[in-house]
């Protein structure tokens, strides 16, 4: 599995497991709030839309949410290794709530939008302090069961939620949509007040103020880049005034990051998540799975619609599959790096999808709908040989007063993959139907136009050539994957004696 180092002393120690079931129980309520609160609004925006109006920036509804979440995730991190997981977790859960419930009081879009933020910011707590809890909880030899059950839940729940969106749209009111976050979560918030005990610290001398002026650096710098990514080419053209102050604000800020963080005590992003080879390589290699997810997660259920003629639950099924067979896939893969380690597990995992992906642009036209299904079934198996193995990995290369820092750095990496890879992918696909079209439209304009029956084959064969074009590029993503983890991680993983 990989060679061992000395533990070096903690000043905390994780809760041990007289009461683990019910902290399990709320981790995993947790992560399923998170998790449908990412895609729950999708199918509810006409009902939002017509409400509230709006619908020039509808959007943020999403991308406001995301980027709340992608952009604290350093800084939840960081503070869950200073003050403990549980003060962090309890105060995301109460700003989380807090969000939904203003969500659910909303009087128009604007304030939808700021409350969505308000929601993300606590979503960002749940989302990286779950999985370090995870961590925390189970030993090594124990740690794939609990983080196969997370993944499961995410991917059920990611896959529920615009169906639960619907329907309480439709039948009850949109706002229920964020209503019934405050029972769940106040059971998960009881469950971590009442359960989760975590021993006092130790006396290590005086702690090193918080760097809140990093914390700050980091939040502006995410949000701006991250702001240019998601909103250049769909609210603004990419050379525009606001495309490249945002990218300027942010190549300032990251200046300014790097310089505070090199002079801080404490600093909110350390520079040993890059200076050390394993932590860096997994960043980078979960940095291209955030890439390389865009393609199915965005790009799949259109053509499977406009190519293949589905209706939306059809392609929604089409889609859903890999959520069968990943946390199926990552529970087996301790069996696998227990005999090969865990680089070479995700080796074989990441080399397995590249081919996989390369396979679609392969499929016959139109094609029938168990051929995407049946390589979106093993591309699941794929990754989850391929992400779970380096998440526990590097969990376990480090003591508790890191492992949150480290596992947000892996997050963080992953979300910021997912953002970018939506902006480079979605360019690529308007791109090659601009080129097959001759300027017709972009993706969404030739899919409203198949849907409502006034295009025809030329404009099928245009998106099924731009979402295999996108195919590509996530087979170069996951190739870029598999040449970061041979390069630059090492064979063994450096894992503590003592987990």
């Amino acid at each position: 599995m990989g060679s061992t180092r000395p533990a070096t002393p903690d000043t905390v120690r994780p809760a041990g497991p007289a009461r683990r079931g019910p902290v399990v129980a709320a981790l995993m309520l947790a992560m399923a709030l998170a998790a449908l609160d990412s895609t729950i609004v999708s199918t509810a925006v006409p009902q939002i839309v017509g409400d509230l109006g709006g619908f020039s920036v509808f959007s943020w509804l999403f991308s406001g949410y995301l980027l709340a979440v992608t952009v604290t995730l350093p800084v939840y991190g960081k503070l869950s290794d200073t003050f403990g997981r549980k003060p962090v977790l309890v105060a995301g859960a109460v700003l989380f709530l807090l969000g939904s419930l203003l969500c659910a009081l909303a009087w128009n879009m604007g304030a939808l939008i700021a409350f969505r933020i308000v929601q993300g910011l606590g979503g960002g707590a749940l989302q990286g302090t779950v999985q370090t809890l995870a961590a925390d909880l189970y030993p090594l030899k124990e740690r794939p069961k609990i983080q196969a059950r997370l993944s499961t839940v995410w991917a059920l729940s990611a896959v529920a939620g615009p169906g639960l969106g619907g329907v309480l749209a439709a039948y009850a009111d949109w706002r229920w949509i964020f209503l019934v976050n405050l029972p769940v979560g106040a059971v998960a918030l009881w469950l971590i007040v009442r359960h989760l005990h975590e021993p006092g610290r130790e006396a290590a001398g005086p702690r090193a103020p918080v760097d809140w002026a990093g914390a700050l650096a980091v939040f502006g710098c995410g949000g701006a880049l991250l702001t240019a990514l998601v909103q250049g080419g769909v609210a603004w053209p990419w050379w525009s005034a606001p495309s490249l102050t945002l990218f300027g604000t942010g190549l300032v800020l990251l200046v300014a990051v790097v310089v505070i963080e090199r002079r801080a005590a404490d600093p909110i992003m350390p520079g040993w998540v890059w200076r050390r080879r394993t932590i860096a390589a997994v960043n980078l290699a979960l940095g291209a799975l955030g890439l390389l997810m865009v393609a199915p997660t965005v790009f799949l259920p259109t053509y499977a619609q406009s190519v293949l003629g589905l209706a939306p639950v059809a392609a929604g099924f089409v889609l859903s599959v890999w959520t069968l067979s990943w946390p199926v896939s990552a529970a087996l893969s301790q069996h696998v790096y227990r005999r090969i380690g865990f680089r070479d597990t995700a080796l074989l995992g990441i080399g397995t999808a590249t081919l996989i992906l390369l396979a679609f642009p392969f499929l016959p036209y139109p094609g029938h709908a168990w051929q995407p299904a049946a390589l979106m079934l093993l591309l699941g198996a794929a990754l989850g040989l391929f992400q779970l193995p380096l998440i526990v990995g590097v969990q376990s290369t480090v003591g508790w007063s890191e492992r949150g820092t480290a596992t947000a750095s892996v997050l963080f990496c992953r979300q910021t993959g997912q953002t970018a890879g939506a902006a480079v992918f979605g360019a690529v696909a308007n791109g090659v139907l601009a080129a097959r079209l001759g300027g017709a439209g972009d993706l969404d304009a030739v899919t409203r136009a198949l849907d409502s029956g006034t295009a025809g084959e030329p404009f099928r064969r245009a998106i099924a050539d731009a979402v295999h074009a996108v195919y590509l590029g996530a087979a170069s993503a996951a190739a870029l994957a598999f040449l970061v983890l041979l390069v630059l991680a090492p064979r063994r993983f450096p894992v503590l004696t003592k987990d």
